[in-house]
């Protein structure tokens, strides 16, 4: 499976323990986050990843700043991009079931890396359920 990670300024130790989980696990990672703890805009992070998984380039994406609002509005300009802020394991697995989310988004200053690792597990192990959520789903992309 491929996944794209991105992060800011808030994220680099977040991101750092994540894709080392991930590659364990024998994920594919393109990493487009940043290293340094230095200021810089999230959004330009967000659309790399968002265009990587709007393009099918990769299955899924992480997302990482201090709120995870900002990174999530941007990454949700993108078509048939479901980016979902998720600051426990269990919003991962509504956000998936639910919303077949494509992109977690994390909250780096409100989570423990702990739990950031355990709420991308949840996220990318949880299917989508499909039914009387697909309907809904559809209405999200607007033409």
């Amino acid at each position: 499976m491929k996944i794209s990670i991105g992060n800011d300024h808030a994220g680099p130790e977040y991101k750092k323990a994540i894709v080392a989980m991930l590659e364990s696990k024998g994920y594919e990672v393109t990493n487009y986050g940043t290293d340094s703890v230095d200021n810089v805009d999230y959004p330009d992070f967000a659309h790399p990843v968002a265009t990587n998984v709007e393009e099918g380039k990769a299955d899924f994406g992480i997302l990482i700043c201090g709120s995870g609002n900002g990174i999530a509005m941007s990454a949700n300009k993108h078509q048939n991009v479901r980016a979902g802020l998720c600051w426990i394991k269990e919003i991962a697995a509504l956000a998936r079931q639910h919303n077949d989310a494509n992109i977690v988004c994390i909250p780096a200053r409100y989570t423990s890396i702990q739990q950031a690792i355990e709420i991308v597990e949840t996220f990318l192990t949880t299917d989508f359920e499909g039914g009387r959520h697909q309907n809904r789903v559809n209405k999200i992309a607007c033409s």
